[in-house]
């Protein structure tokens, strides 16, 4: 019998090499695909619960536990929600010290991804490990990269995770000159090394595949620059929304097999952030050197096909590098490293690019400065559905595979949009119907 024309199902308990617990289940019946279901499986974690009744002062500190990778996306956001909330505007050298943390998180959280994560599966090895054994050039310079990452966040956050110079209106304190002197060197070798990595990747094989038609892509956008804080979103159907409008675009829903909410357009079903998405829609403010490197390799901003999600890290990662380094060349300390902040009652939103995608976040805020209501929208909780749809569209073309050949392909798709899972992870509204 062909494996067209028998039942299969592949059942993947917990997958490898995503940050949090989830696993996947494909079923195919008489020649067809009949489910695809990505199922999350980690407890509730309270985030958003117990944020309300605490300080506009605190969320900064609080909702960096939400993920070792990528704290930094979770404390801008959160600040950028209660700055807006609270009507404050942060001095431009302060902003650019923001740009500076988030390069850090971007380097390392793509340096992690690209080598320990993803290249296992395009060269065909089980593990970053294994990798290692015979790219061992490759991987160690991707570990030291990851470090430089870590090194920026430290020297701008005051701890390479969890930073605990974060807050609202700024930072505790700035970094000494000294110290971004010592940075800067140590990214012009990373700034060299990421170009290195992004002509590596592209050497890849890489599956022929597109997203389905009917996805749509989202990212924010900035008149100047290549998202990280960026000011509004835009999507490849036309949307362009500041932050106070999201919820008029967007919600999440709750489905059976996940306890991770799903996100979804209101008018348009699916949607995917992340790199992908950011380069279609702002390939054309990347910095110098990455801009180079993408046309090197031939990345378009037409890119559809999700394998490719890896050159385009590498390229952000290029960017981040050289951003950075162009940060700490032209430092001098601010003249102050907060803005003052009162407490007022009002509503706010923010949102920055995390290394996943777009992270949404809202906060309602009473007259003495205590949080009523937060909302956290993570990327992988948004990507979910999406994931979802473009494995049923990679599985209907490729029923030709033998079992372990497509359970592999199946993987490496999901691996595709990198999910953090332990960030997608809401507490719900259960019932339970006893009959």
């Amino acid at each position: 019998m062909t494996h067209e024309h028998r039942a299969r199902r592949f059942e993947v308990d917990a997958l490898a090499r995503v940050e949090g617990e989830g696993g996947l289940i494909v079923e195919i019946h008489e020649g067809a695909l009949t489910d695809v279901r990505l199922r999350i499986f980690e407890p509730p974690r309270f985030f958003e619960g117990f944020l309300r009744g605490r300080m506009y002062t605190e969320p900064a500190d609080i909702t960096a536990r939400i993920c070792g990778i990528c704290p930094v996306a979770y404390q801008m956001s959160a600040c950028q929600a209660i700055e807006d909330a609270l009507g404050v505007q942060v001095d431009d050298e302060i902003r650019t010290l923001r740009s500076l943390l988030y390069c850090g998180e971007w380097i390392e959280s793509h340096a992690l991804h690209i080598h320990l994560l993803h290249a296992p599966d395009f060269l065909g090895y089980p593990n970053g490990i294994a990798l290692a054994a015979d790219h061992r050039a490759e991987v160690e310079r991707g570990l030291r990269l990851k470090k430089i990452g870590n090194r920026i966040v430290e020297v701008v956050g005051g701890r390479a995770v969890h930073p605990v110079n974060v807050r609202v209106g700024g930072f505790y304190s700035a970094p000494s000159p000294a110290s971004m002197r010592d940075l800067a060197t140590e990214l012009r070798w990373a700034l060299e090394a990421s170009l290195e990595i992004v002509r590596w990747v592209a050497t890849f094989p890489m599956p022929e595949h597109e997203l389905p038609d009917h996805t749509t892509l989202v990212a924010l956008r900035h008149p100047t620059e290549y998202p990280m804080l960026g000011e509004r979103l835009v999507s490849t159907g036309g949307l362009d929304i500041d932050p106070s409008q999201w919820r008029d675009h967007f919600a999440e829903e709750h489905v059976e097999h996940s306890t991770a909410l799903h996100g979804r357009m209101l008018v348009g079903g699916d949607y995917m952030v992340g790199p992908l998405a950011r380069f279609a829609l702002n390939s054309d403010h990347l910095a110098p050197h990455a801009a180079a490197i993408a046309a090197e390799v031939g990345l378009t901003a037409a890119e559809r096909n999700p394998f490719r999600s890896i050159v385009v890290r590498a390229v952000e990662t290029v960017h981040a590098c050289e951003v950075a380094l162009a940060i700490a060349d032209g430092y001098t300390p601010p003249q102050r490293s907060f803005v003052p902040v009162e407490p007022r009652a009002g509503v706010g939103c923010g949102w920055t690019e995390a290394p996943r995608g777009m992270l949404f976040h809202r906060y309602e805020i009473d007259a003495e400065g205590r949080i009523v209501t937060a909302q956290i929208v993570p990327p992988t909780s948004q990507n979910q559905p999406s994931i979802e749809h473009d494995l049923m569209h990679l599985v209907e073309h490729s029923l030709h595979l033998d079992d372990a050949a497509l359970e592999h392909l199946c993987e490496q798709a999901v691996r595709n949009y990198d999910p953090c899972i332990s960030c997608a992870t809401h507490f719900l509204d259960m019932r339970v119907i006893r009959t």
